[in-house]
Order: C-alpha cells, then sequence, then structure tokens
C-alpha cells in the first residue's frame, strides 16, 4: 500500500512539475517590448502602459567619462539632462516619478531597461575599475533605485570589446540589473560576451536574459533562428515601425505581425519589439494596433 502511495505521489510531482515547466517556458517566451526614443516626459504613459507591452527599453542613456550618468534628449524643445553624478540621482523628481509611473497602476509593463552604448565603459572598467566604492557602481546603483530599473541593455555597435562589457555586466549583477543586448551584427563578439558573462549561471538566473535582435537597416538580413542558434539564448526580433527618417525599413502593424509569425513558427522566438515610440506618435500610428500583434502572436 505505501508504495503504491509513493508511486503515486512521485507520478504527480513528475507530471505537474512538467506542467510547471511548460508554464514557464511559455512564459519566457512571451515578451512584448518597445524602444522609446522619445524624451519620457513627453511619451504618451497611458499608451504605452495599456496597449499591449510588456518590456519598455529607454533609449539615450550615456556614460560620461568620469562615471556620471547622462539621459540625452532625442526629442526637439527637449535637453539633455545629468541623471546621476558623484554616486547620487541627480535627474529630479519629476522625472523620476515618470519613469517610475511606467511600472504602477493600470499596466501592463513589468519590465524596465535603459539603453545605451559602450561608450567610456571600457576605459573606466579599467581604472578605477568596478568595485562598490567607484563612483561608475554608486552612480547605477543611486539610478536603479531612482527609477526602478530592471536592467540594462547594451546597444554598442562599434567598440566591441569583450573583457569590458563582461565586466561591466558583472558589475551592474551585483548591484541587482539583468543585463540585455541589442546585437545587428558581429555575431562572433556577442556569442563571446553571452559566454562570460553567464558562465556557470542557469535559468532563470541568467545575467545575460534577453537579446533584441535588430531585423532592420543593418540589421534587415538577420534572421533570428540562425543567431539563436549562434547565441545558445532566444531573441527577441525588432522591427522598425512606419517613419519618414527611413521610410523603406519602416512597416505597418500588418506587415509586423506576417514577420513575427513567420519567424516565431519557423524558430520559436522568445517575443518581439519595435523601434520606437517616436514615430509612433510623429506619423500618427496606433499604439493599440502594434501592441496587439505581439499579444496575439506573444500572449
Amino acid at each position: 500500500m505505501l508504495f503504491h502511495v509513493l508511486l503515486k505521489a512521485l507520478l504527480f510531482e513528475l507530471y505537474f512539475g512538467q506542467v510547471y515547466a511548460t508554464v514557464n517556458a511559455t512564459a519566457s517566451s512571451n515578451i512584448r517590448a518597445i524602444y522609446l526614443f522619445k524624451d519620457v516626459l513627453k511619451s504618451n504613459t497611458t499608451a504605452l502602459k495599456t496597449s499591449g507591452f510588456n518590456s519598455l527599453i529607454i533609449f539615450g542613456v550615456g556614460i560620461l567619462e568620469n562615471g556620471d550618468i547622462m539621459y540625452y534628449s532625442n526629442t526637439p524643445g527637449s535637453q539633455d539632462t545629468l541623471i546621476a553624478s558623484g554616486g547620487a540621482y541627480v535627474g529630479g523628481t519629476a522625472l523620476s516619478d515618470k519613469v517610475r509611473s511606467f511600472k504602477a497602476g493600470d499596466t501592463g509593463i513589468n519590465r524596465l531597461e535603459i539603453s545605451m552604448n559602450a561608450q567610456h565603459v571600457r576605459e573606466l572598467t579599467r581604472s578605477p575599475g568596478t568595485g562598490s566604492e567607484t563612483t561608475l557602481y554608486r552612480n547605477f546603483e543611486a539610478l536603479k533605485t531612482a527609477w526602478a530599473l530592471d536592467a540594462v541593455n547594451n546597444d554598442d555597435e562599434s567598440i566591441y570589446d569583450v573583457t569590458s562589457t563582461a565586466a561591466f555586466a558583472k558589475m551592474l549583477g551585483k548591484i541587482g540589473y539583468k543585463y540585455t543586448i541589442a546585437p545587428y551584427t558581429n555575431t562572433g563578439f556577442w556569442r563571446n560576451v553571452k559566454t562570460q558573462i553567464n558562465n556557470g549561471l542557469q535559468e532563470p538566473n541568467l545575467l545575460l536574459d534577453r537579446a533584441y535582435l535588430q531585423c532592420y537597416d543593418g540589421g534587415a538580413g538577420n534572421d533570428p533562428g540562425n543567431w539563436q542558434s549562434t547565441l545558445g539564448l532566444k531573441v527577441v526580433p525588432l522591427v522598425w515601425v512606419t517613419n519618414d527618417s527611413k521610410p523603406s525599413q519602416g512597416i505597418t502593424a500588418t506587415q509586423a505581425r506576417s514577420r513575427f509569425t513567420s519567424w516565431n513558427s519557423r524558430s520559436s522566438v522568445a517575443g518581439g519589439g519595435y523601434w520606437n515610440d517616436y514615430d509612433i506618435e510623429k506619423m500618427g500610428l496606433s499604439y493599440t494596433e502594434y501592441g496587439d500583434v505581439l499579444t496575439s502572436i506573444f500572449p
């Protein structure tokens, strides 16, 4: 009798353990992201929170030579803002309140990232380093608290230094950030970065846990399936919404649906995303239409 009881318990655990693993696998494949190119103080917060997106990546954050952090203006009428200096947040309450509001109240947003290139990362990680006493460490710690950030996104398109990239990512991991990448080329570099950063780590504790793959402009020919094989990590393909900057690279919501459906059917990607909110508003497009594409394919 005891044997049968134990056998039933074991089968129960195996069955529901498999169900749990399946649910987790599904949950990790529903990333619905959009890059915020517009000054967040002027963005349509309500639309971003309620149109089906669950991940926002704030573009235009940069590191200065001394380790201070700037938020650069990409919007007419806005100005560059120093947001962290000397280990403290200095960007003002209006900006911090606006950023924090993305994950508050009636919202679908559960992940908030900042995107930056690798400018000054190599020099600062070499000297003075990445210790908790450095300005670089303390500034990112202060900014995480002020903006309630979850991750830092690396949009390196020119420097490609593996050693400093990995050191910077591991510093951020100690602070409590996740680390993500936004490649469009140089697969070997990104593969090495991913290997070094995630060495010895297993899901769900990966430090580098997302790859937002640019599938437009310079990365227009990218195939998510090939990148997933190279990286050993599922990717989130990005497309560019209809725009007047490079019209040939922009796509409608209907075209986005076709591309995401095709990529996901061939390679089962981790989700989908867009570059960028500024063009959606400038071109009079619909957040809802673009968001519905993602929620229908990556629910």
